[in-house]
């Protein structure tokens, strides 16, 4: 395994979470740091393949420019109007 180097800025970061008693030491602090970027690229991978899922359903169902909807809007509010005068 490759020797981990932090900036200054980090290094005194993660020394301060270690003397703050947060983590056992600055080895502890960086695993955990990898776990976070871990955890960060799964929900990545979901969300794009949530936004990948919603495409296919699209383009199989079909969809709705922001026009269409705002049009459909539009007639739904003036008939909901005209059955309520």
């Amino acid at each position: 395994m490759d020797a981990v180097i932090l900036t200054p800025e980090l290094e005194q970061f993660a020394a301060e979470a270690v003397a703050a008693g947060r983590y056992r030491d600055i080895a502890e602090v960086v695993r955990a740091g990898v776990s976070l970027v871990r955890r960060l690229e799964a929900d990545r991978a979901a969300f794009i393949a949530s936004l990948e899922s919603a495409e296919a359903g699209a383009d199989r169902d079909g969809s709705l420019s922001l026009d269409d909807v705002l049009e459909d809007m539009d007639r739904i509010i003036a008939a909901a109007e005209r059955h309520s005068a």
